[in-house]
C-alpha cells in the first residue's frame, strides 16, 4: 500500500460531489443534493480513503484488497447515505429485503453514478458509460427491482439523449409508473454457504 493523499483524495472526492450537484439540478434535485457524500470528509472516512487514494477508481476497492474483501470505509458510507442501495437492504430469518428508494434517493443514485464514471476516467467517458457500468453489475446488487428499473431507465435515456427527458416532472412520472408494477419490498435468498470469493485484481 502506497502511502497517503489527503490533498489528491480531497480534490477527487470534491470534483466528483460537484459534478453530482451539477447532475442534480438538471434533474430537480439541487437543494436535496447539496448534502451528498458529506461523509467522505469526515475523519474515518476521509482518513481510511487518503491510505487507499489510486485515483482512477475507488479506494473502497483498495481496501477491500488489503482486507480480504471486507471495506469498513463501504459500510461506513452505504448506511449513512440513502441514495445507496445497500442503506435499503435489510437481513431477516435468512433472506435480504430491498426496500424501493424512494424518488429522490433513486434520482441522487442516478446522478452519483453518472459523476463516477466521468471523475474515474474523464478521458474515456461517454454518454452511456454510466449505463454500461451498472448493466454490467446490477445483477450483483441486492436492489430492489423498481428502483433498478428506474436507474437504468434514467441512464439509457441519459446514454440515448443527455438530459433531454430526465427533468423532474418525467422521472417522477416514470418512477410511479414502474413502483406500481412491484412490491415495495424484494426478497431475495440468501447463501449462507461459505465459500472463496474470486481474488481482486492487483
Amino acid at each position: 500500500m502506497s502511502k497517503s493523499h489527503p490533498f489528491k483524495h480531497f480534490v477527487l472526492i470534491t470534483k466528483h460531489r460537484h459534478r453530482v450537484i451539477k447532475n442534480a439540478s438538471h434533474m430537480g434535485i439541487f437543494w436535496h443534493s447539496l448534502k451528498h457524500d458529506l461523509t467522505k470528509y469526515g475523519w474515518f472516512e476521509f482518513h481510511t480513503s487518503c491510505k487507499y487514494y489510486v485515483g482512477d477508481h475507488s479506494p473502497v476497492y483498495e481496501e477491500r484488497l488489503h482486507n480480504e474483501h471486507f471495506s469498513r470505509v463501504c459500510q461506513h458510507h452505504t448506511k449513512r447515505n440513502p441514495h445507496h442501495w445497500e442503506y435499503w437492504a435489510d437481513f431477516f430469518g435468512g433472506h435480504i429485503l430491498a426496500k424501493r428508494m424512494p424518488w429522490k434517493y433513486a434520482v441522487e443514485y442516478v446522478c452519483d453514478v453518472l459523476s463516477a464514471s466521468y471523475t474515474y476516467n474523464p478521458k474515456e467517458f461517454k454518454p452511456d458509460s454510466a449505463y454500461n457500468y451498472f448493466i454490467k453489475r446490477k445483477n450483483h446488487y441486492f436492489l430492489n427491482r423498481a428502483t433498478s428499473e428506474f436507474v437504468e431507465w434514467c441512464l439509457k435515456q441519459y446514454a440515448e439523449s443527455g438530459w433531454e427527458h430526465l427533468h423532474k416532472k418525467e422521472t417522477k412520472a416514470k418512477y410511479e409508473e414502474i413502483s406500481k408494477k412491484y412490491p415495495e419490498v424484494d426478497k431475495f435468498d440468501s447463501n449462507i454457504e461459505m465459500i472463496d470469493y474470486p481474488k481482486l485484481k492487483e
